[in-house]
């Protein structure tokens, strides 16, 4: 695939990551995080990776295992508030700034490779599944969580697609990584593929139009798409995205918002 000025597109990635406060978000998804980890075999003395880690929702439940256990994101804010976190809880995880397409580790370097929500924002897919197989020992397992283009955070970057001028030429979409034919054609260097729907409980104290605002705020993607808006395109961006949020809406509280968003659970083994 010809990827255009790749340099450009990820540094605009990194920009958009580290614009607003994505930890905020993240405290939402701990929850989901706590669940995802608990299907995973941990045990003291595994080697465990958290590919795009965030602010690190992984990587504590793999160090609270007694898992040597790294981390790696292409966001230098959010690198340091999970250093940060780890360092609070008195977690011992190696932290390091870094691209997932171009993985700072040695060949066979982790037992378990885990990333939610994150490598699957990559430009070139190809190029990530290489590398995750790569880092991985024979036998050993990567675990990732994708929003599915049918879920409510498809449906979320559908009203942006809607609303924004489209992608680079050649970057293909992200929610791909939650569509199964297509995970399993860039994961055939794997002996063995499992996939799995699950559901991930975003649940916000406060109502729609806030919860749209908090996002606003705090989620980059969101803030960015704003930021490229003028003044009614951003009333009729913040229109629909309340709309999404107000018709998924499963709370009982009157002030609350909570959605149930799917999301695909891919179980890769290595053979290699």
């Amino acid at each position: 695939m010809n990827t255009p000025d790749l340099q450009t597109i990820k540094s605009r990635q990194k920009a958009t990551w580290e614009a607003g406060d994505f930890g905020q978000v993240a405290k939402h998804i701990e929850s989901a995080a706590e669940e995802f980890m608990g299907r995973i075999p941990l045990r003291p003395g595994l080697r465990v990776l958290d590919a795009a880690c965030g602010t690190g929702n992984l990587a504590v439940h793999a160090a609270r295992a007694g898992c040597q256990t790294s981390g790696l994101d292409l966001a230098s804010n959010l690198i340091a508030q999970a250093r940060a976190r780890a360092e609070r809880e008195g977690l011992s995880i190696d932290y390091t700034e870094g691209d997932a397409e171009d993985l700072p580790y040695a060949d066979a370097s982790f037992d378990v490779v885990v990333s939610m929500y994150g490598v699957m924002f990559t430009p070139r897919p190809d190029v990530v599944a290489a590398e995750l197989l790569r880092v991985t020992r024979p036998g050993g397992v990567v675990a990732l969580a994708n929003w599915t283009p049918e879920g409510f955070i498809g449906k979320m970057f559908d009203i942006f697609k809607r609303h924004l001028p489209p992608p680079p030429a050649g970057i293909p979409s992200t929610m791909l990584w939650g569509h199964e034919p297509t995970v399993r054609e860039r994961l055939n260097g794997f002996a063995e593929v499992q996939c799995t729907r699950r559901i991930a409980r975003m649940a916000y104290p406060f109502p729609p139009d806030e919860t749209v605002e908090f996002f606003r705020q705090y989620y980059g993607p969101t803030q960015k798409a704003f930021a490229a808006l003028d003044e009614p395109r951003q009333q009729a961006l913040r229109t629909d995205l309340v709309t999404l949020q107000a018709d998924h809406n499963t709370a009982e509280h009157p002030n609350h918002t909570e959605a149930l968003a799917e999301y695909m659970e891919v179980v890769a083994t290595s053979g290699h």
